[in-house]
């Protein structure tokens, strides 16, 4: 009689240290939000709910969402961005120099080019090379 009760009792305990163990780990991509300083963590912690109802499915998605952001460096695209603007202005410097010397290149070809200024162009040549 004594090892039926025993076996209830861990019956009952095991039942409740899953049921408990299962909500602890749903609610680990909360917690790594909230140390984090997410600016989502509410709506992590309601999608952890929710991976509950759908058998923990969506679970690791919430883990992904949830390691994406540091307060540091927020997103992480902010450096990508400013590298890009920063291109695009090298490029634009870069079409606008070439666009120069295409126009350098066929007034020389025309020898339309004042003797002065092939004295330069020659000496900027030089120093290219």
């Amino acid at each position: 009689m004594f090892l039926d009760y025993f076996a209830l009792g861990v019956i009952f305990f095991v039942a409740i240290f899953l049921f408990y163990g299962i909500i602890v780990i749903h609610d680990i991509p909360y917690e790594i939000a909230k140390e984090r300083n997410h600016p989502q963590q509410d709506a992590l912690h309601i999608a952890g709910w929710v991976s509950l109802f759908t058998l923990h499915a969506i679970w690791p998605f919430l883990w992904i969402w949830a390691t994406l952001y540091r307060e540091d460096r927020g997103w992480g695209f902010n450096n990508v961005m400013q590298r890009e603007l920063a291109l695009e202005d090298e490029v634009k410097q870069l079409n606008k120099t070439v666009a120069q010397l295409e126009i350098r290149l066929q007034s020389i070809e025309q020898g339309s080019i004042k003797p002065n200024e092939q004295a330069v162009a020659a000496s900027t040549n030089g120093k290219e090379a």
